[in-house]
């Protein structure tokens, strides 16, 4: 043997380990215990802005933390944050859990689009912002947040503007059976004072109110009568196709003067998606015909020859105003189908 000649063992053998596998992966999450909580009023491009609680309370501002995967966060969620939640300048909190909602406001991009988008999460009212004219009403929008607000456990409050201009009467009479809540604004020409305005904000009080409504009815005008210091981008009707510019691009949550209640006030739209909402689920804010509806034949869709619920009305069972009510149901069913909303 040469006496350059080793001979080696395993002793000799280093064994480099694999940084990447050398803890067992596990699907437990930290608890964070310590985690304080936040409410979301504000989302833009990752990152959040959030009210904390306290002594004295104070704004945060924080990002998703990875352990979240791709659960949304939206505006209204109550969250739990680590990190630095002291609100100072260049802080940033991260956001550990999503705390159960309440309600969550949806939409589709259209009827046949399977992908949900949460619009907001636990607010108890939505108001659905309509003009009398300039630009003319849109009915099958109405009725469509109406199925969306009865779908996410919210109340719909309709809120007609510029009845300076015409008698909403008319227009109120559709809705009446539907007994939707609603009031009507407008301004007075010459003193620009708003009528109406104030039984608006004792409606909002101490709850949690989303705005929707297209472009040009007069959303952000009135939001920026409700919180002053909100500065909402406000447009104009075009002249030709008679709808509005879109002016907001984001929504977010306003409070409003005295700490009593929320706004969120959201872009302009011009289609509301309802292919997330179970049908079935509407028949439940008719309590006057849901009874009717157990007898109904096995999947009907209760706008059919042999839906139950006409025999059931003209039983008189579903009262004096049951064949206004059917009607009225009725209209929101179709109001899902894939038409135009014109």
């Amino acid at each position: 043997m040469s006496p350059r000649t080793r001979i080696y063992d395993e002793s000799d053998v280093r064994i480099r380990p694999n940084r990447r596998g050398s803890r067992p992966r596990t699907k437990d999450r930290p608890a964070h215990e310590d985690a304080i909580p936040g409410f979301v009023t504000g989302v833009d491009r990752g990152r959040y802005t959030l009210i904390v609680r306290g002594a004295i309370e104070r704004v945060v501002h924080a990002m998703k933390a990875r352990e979240l995967g791709r659960k949304s966060v939206v505006i209204g969620d109550e969250v739990a944050l680590v990190g630095d939640t002291s609100g100072g300048p260049d802080s940033l909190a991260r956001i550990v859990r999503v705390e159960p909602r309440r309600t969550v406001l949806r939409r589709t991009a259209d009827d046949t689009d399977p992908v949900e988008r949460i619009i907001v999460a636990n607010a108890e009212q939505l108001v659905i912002v309509t003009a009398l004219l300039d630009p003319e009403p849109r009915p099958r929008m109405i009725d469509r947040c109406l199925v969306a607000a009865y779908d996410a456990g919210m109340e719909p409050l309709l809120v007609l503007t510029k009845a300076d201009l015409i008698d909403p009467a008319p227009f109120l009479a559709h809705y009446c059976m539907l007994q939707v809540r609603h009031l009507v604004t407008s301004r007075d020409p010459v003193t620009g004072d708003w009528v109406g305005l104030e039984p608006l904000r004792g409606l909002l009080t101490d709850r949690i109110s989303v705005f929707i409504g297209h472009s040009g009815v007069g959303k952000s005008t009135l939001v920026n009568a409700l919180v002053p210091d909100a500065a909402r981008a406000v447009g104009l009707v075009n002249d030709v196709t008679g709808r509005g510019r879109h002016t907001s691009s984001s929504a977010v949550s306003l409070r409003l003067p005295e700490g009593s209640g929320w706004v969120v006030d959201t872009p302009g739209v011009r289609s509301f998606g309802l292919a997330h909402v179970d049908l079935g689920r509407i028949i439940v804010h008719f309590p006057d015909l849901a009874p009717g509806a157990e007898e109904c034949p096995r999947g009907c869709t209760h706008d059919e020859k042999e839906c139950a619920l006409d025999a059931w009305v003209e039983s008189g069972r579903a009262g004096a105003a049951g064949t206004f009510r059917l009607d009225s149901f009725r209209r929101l069913l179709r109001a899902r189908t894939p038409q135009s909303d014109d």
